[in-house]
This record gives structure tokens, sequence and C-alpha cells, in this order.
């Protein structure tokens, strides 16, 4: 019998590796790769990236008048080598993520995902194989409005935790999302102190929502669960466009044998009745109705904190090696 993974993709579901480390991304065969600031920090450290990291200094210290435009620019060109290697490994695309602190900043979003795919574009690579991240604020989502009406610059929401935030991104014709399942769960786990089973997990029904609602309304928005906790959750969302997933619930998949049955379809959502909203053009609303869930507000505030938190200690070892 096939294994757990094989029959994953057979189900429809492109596998998607989330991890910055190439060796693990061509063992799992997957389509595409995401990265993160916190995933790029953990390879970072390893001896065998040591020489990406030299390139990067290299070319940063070229960039700016002041340390901290240095330190900038060699973050960016980072995040695009490493682009660059795990491009060389899948035959799809590459999430790079703007800098969390530019959340809530839609300007300055869009600026940051110029600049990165210009950086990707001098070394050869083409806008059509990045996804640029934003987080899923309000002004994540109009700045991925901009990029993909202005720019035709594809953009992956991430952070994602509500069908409010869903709504909107698939409003401002985002090509990807990233509903967030082990994060929902983690918090549903502590406010009511007890285990869920897969099938009952807050996280996947928050993910099966959303890919319902884009498939019963005619959206193109791929839905890609995203931060498991555990095989089941995984498996329980087969049929799902796309599922990122870490390396060691990969191997986890690799090495089983057990039943993975299609959970999710699209013609079947298509006869579910669920209500049409719209957000993109109603801030209020989109921020009223995004404040009336509290998981996901404090779940996008941490996310982005933490993710903020890892690109600067980051920003901190670039610095000493650009002043060494």
């Amino acid at each position: 019998m096939s294994s757990s993974l094989e029959q994953l993709k057979a189900s429809g579901t492109v596998v998607v590796c989330d991890s910055g480390d190439f060796a693990t991304i061509a063992k799992y065969k997957p389509q595409d790769a995401t990265t993160n600031p916190s995933l790029i920090l953990a390879a970072s450290k390893k001896a065998e990236y040591a020489s990406l990291i030299d390139s990067a200094v290299a070319y940063g210290k070229t960039k700016g008048s002041t340390i901290d435009e240095k330190v900038t620019a060699t973050l960016d060109r980072l995040l695009v080598e490493f682009g660059k290697k795990i491009l060389e490994i899948v035959p799809g695309k590459v999430s790079t993520e703007v800098d969390a602190k530019l959340s809530f900043d839609t300007q300055g979003s869009v600026n940051k995902a110029l600049e990165i795919i210009k950086l990707y574009e001098e070394v050869g690579i083409s806008k059509d194989r990045v996804l640029i991240k934003i987080a899923s604020t309000w002004e994540g989502i109009q700045a991925a409005h901009i990029l993909q009406s202005q720019h035709k610059i594809n953009c992956n929401l991430t952070l994602m935790f509500s069908l409010v935030q869903a709504i909107a991104a698939a409003e401002a014709g985002a090509f990807l999302i990233s509903p967030f399942v082990g994060r929902i769960l983690d918090w549903y786990k502590a406010a009511e102190k007890r285990d869920f089973t897969p099938q009952e997990d807050p996280g996947v029904k928050s993910v099966g929502d959303i890919f319902n609602y884009y498939k019963k309304h005619g959206y193109n928005t791929i839905v890609m669960g995203a931060s498991f906790r555990n095989t089941g959750e995984i498996t329980e969302l087969a049929g799902c466009d796309y599922l990122t997933i870490s390396p060691s619930l990969l191997e986890e998949l690799y090495n089983s044998t057990a039943a993975v049955p299609k959970k999710l379809d699209a013609a079947s959502a298509a006869s579910l009745n669920i209500p049409k909203r719209a957000y993109l053009s109603n801030e209020p609303e989109f921020r009223f109705d995004f404040n009336e869930e509290i998981m996901a507000v404090q779940k996008l505030r941490d996310g982005i904190s933490a993710f903020a938190a890892d690109t600067e200690t980051l920003k901190a070892v670039l610095k000493s090696k650009i002043e060494a």
C-alpha cells in the first residue's frame, strides 16, 4: 500500500514543505516550499548555509550609507538566496515573507514586496515563481490587493485565523492564503483545558469552513492549511487545495501506510447553504467582525510579534557579521 503521504497527494492536495532546509525539502518532493523568519533563522545557524550568509553579507555591505540600511539589505538578500536555492529543488513556487513590522503598513508592505521581487529578478528568478507572504491584517490584505491587481505579484496571506480574514483575502484576489490550524488548536486547548480529536479540532474546522466558503462562491484563491501539530489534523484536511507541512510530520506520513480518505471536496461544497459576505471595501465592518473573534485577534498579534522578534534576532546576527 502506498504511503500516507502519497495518498494525501492522490486526494488532490498539493503538498508543500514548511522548511528552509534544502535536504529536507528534496527528500519529500513537494510542489512548493514556504519559509518564514523563524525557519530562516533556524536554518542560518547550520554550517552548511554559511556560504549563503557570506554572500548576503558581501552584498549588503555595498548597499546603503548606515549600518541599519546595510543590515536590511543583507536580510532581504539572504531571504532571496534561500528562495533561489529552494527553487532549484521544487518545481513550483517559494513563499518569501515581508518583515512582520510592516504588518500594519500597506504602502510599506507593497514597497518591500517590490524590492524582494526585484532582488529575485536580479538573480534570474521570475516573479511567477515567488509568493510574497504578508500577515492577514487589514493593511496586509489591502497591500495584497494592490500587489495582485496593479503589479501582478502573487501573494500568500499568512497568519490567518478566521473566516473574516479569509473572505477579505479572496475579495482582494490573493493567490493563496495560509489559515493556521495548530495555533488555533493551541488556543482552544488552553482556553477549554481539554484535548480535541482530529475530527473535532477547531483548527481543522476553521480551514474546512474557509475551503467550503471559497468553493461555494467560486473564489480561485488557493487554501493552504498550515501550522499543524499532528498528522491527524493533516489527514482530516485531505482534499484541501494545498497543505504546508513541517519536516517531522512529513516524515511520519512518509513512513505510514494508514488510509487517507478524501475529506474536503469542492463539488460537495457547491451545494452547501453558505451566505456570502463582503469586507474588502468596508473597513469598519471587517474590524468589528474580526474583533469579535478573540482567538483570532490574540493569535494574529502573537504571530506578528514572534515573527518580528525572530527577524530582529536574525538582523543582529547579520549586523555582527557586517561589522566584523
